[in-house]
């Protein structure tokens, strides 16, 4: 996926340049949206689980098709952005993805709700991947690290999605309700932010990818690190709320309030992620951040009070937070195809999505919760011991142009 070069001259690229810092906000403001969507849903899990009667192994079971069908769907997300262009596949992703959030809780049993977020899972994996190609185009543009405050945006907007859930979850507001609101006011701010994004088109004569495109070699190496990373953060988003209420006896509320200390752990971290990354490199960042999010993992599964346990939440978020940034860009420089090769990466990371949820509910119902998290405590040291495949992302990128009148309408 690519452009022409724009006009020449210093008045063209101011122009262009203006272009292209417009359409970093636009993609940083569609970057909060998705993560809003997700704040939402993971506040409200409790509920869910009560409303479709589940234990604790079928919520997990029910958990995993969110990320099976992400894992199914992404791999898709080249060809279809090929086919219609950056912005309108973007527009019309985005768009699934917020309305399928209404989906989950009017889900009365366990083979509705399976569905239900098999549909979530696949609409959010393939708007997932378009939106980080995107990042990584605009990134050579700009010829600086973006990727780590991009995903800042979204932990933002997980957090204000998740503030809002953990209020609902409060006042017992029903969760259909709330995710009818909730996915109406998404869908019209993300139509308005879609408006601004690039619109980058494929040559005329440039091959159009496969309609399933299979992980590059490349992107397996650095899917194992994301791996350990988004199963950490899936275990967290889905399950530190039902972690302190049946473990800890925490309020229905407080629960809720992890979740959002969580993500708001995240959120600050990736926003001050790409200075980070630019003074320290990647490797270092994601071995330090895997220390740290050991550590608070130790907290979680010693933790005998629920104020320890959220401590030990948010040193999770803080080790890991800006790992799948760092993945993503590294996959979006190692090949001349951004989307394939973050499809890849993607679709291995978030098999860790689809094996999160069912391992850490099957495992529970087995033991315990507290073995569950020592299996995350176990997973983060892996950032240690594999950071090192993430250098290529370190390496020098080529700087591009958006042709003129491209990047907005």
């Amino acid at each position: 996926m690519g452009e022409a070069v724009g006009a020449g001259g210093a008045g063209g690229a101011v122009h262009d340049g203006r272009r292209v810092l417009r359409s970093r906000y636009a993609l940083a403001a569609v970057f909060a949206v998705h993560g809003a969507v997700t704040g939402s849903f993971a506040t409200r899990v409790p509920w869910i689980q009560d409303h479709a009667s589940l234990s604790a192994g079928e919520l997990g079971l029910a958990l995993s098709f969110t990320a099976f069908g992400a894992a199914v769907a992404m791999p898709l997300a080249g060809r279809i952005s090929h086919r219609f262009g950056s912005r309108t596949a973007l527009r019309g992703l985005l768009a699934l993805w917020t309305l399928s959030l209404v989906l989950p809780a009017l889900a009365p049993n366990l083979y509705t709700l399976c569905l239900a977020l098999f549909t979530y899972g696949a609409s959010s994996g393939m708007c997932d991947v378009v939106m980080n190609a995107l990042g990584v185009e605009i990134e050579r543009l700009l010829g600086r690290s973006i990727m780590s405050s991009l995903h800042g945006m979204w932990s933002t907007g997980a957090l204000t999605g998740s503030a809002v859930g953990t209020l609902a979850a409060h006042l017992g507001t029903d969760a259909r309700l709330h995710f009818a609101l909730a996915s109406a006011t998404l869908t019209c701010m993300g139509a308005l932010a879609c408006r601004w994004v690039p619109d980058l088109q494929a040559a005329e004569d440039a091959e159009p990818p496969p309609r399933f495109a299979l992980p590059p070699r490349s992107a397996v190496l650095i899917g194992v690190v994301g791996f350990c990373a988004v199963f950490a953060e899936g275990a967290n988003l889905d399950w530190s709320a039902v972690y302190l209420r049946d473990r800890l006896d925490a309020s229905a509320g407080l629960a809720a309030a992890s979740t959002t200390g969580f993500m708001l752990t995240m959120a600050l971290t990736r926003l001050a992620g790409d200075a980070v990354v630019n003074r320290f490199g990647a490797v270092r960042t994601v071995r330090a951040g895997g220390v740290c999010a050991a550590l608070g993992g130790v907290l979680v599964v010693l933790a005998g009070h629920p104020a320890v346990a959220m401590a030990g939440f948010a040193l999770l978020g803080l080790g890991i937070a800006v790992v799948v940034p760092l993945c993503f860009a590294a996959a979006g420089h190692s090949g001349p195809n951004a989307s394939q090769a973050i499809a890849g990466v993607a679709t291995i990371t978030y098999t860790s999505g689809l094996v999160a949820p069912g391992a850490i509910g099957t495992l529970a119902q087995a033991t315990s919760l507290v073995v569950s998290f020592a299996l995350v405590t176990t997973l983060v040291c892996g950032l240690v011991a594999f950071a090192g495949v993430l250098r290529p992302g370190e390496r020098n990128r080529p700087k591009a142009a958006v042709a003129p009148g491209r990047a907005g309408t």
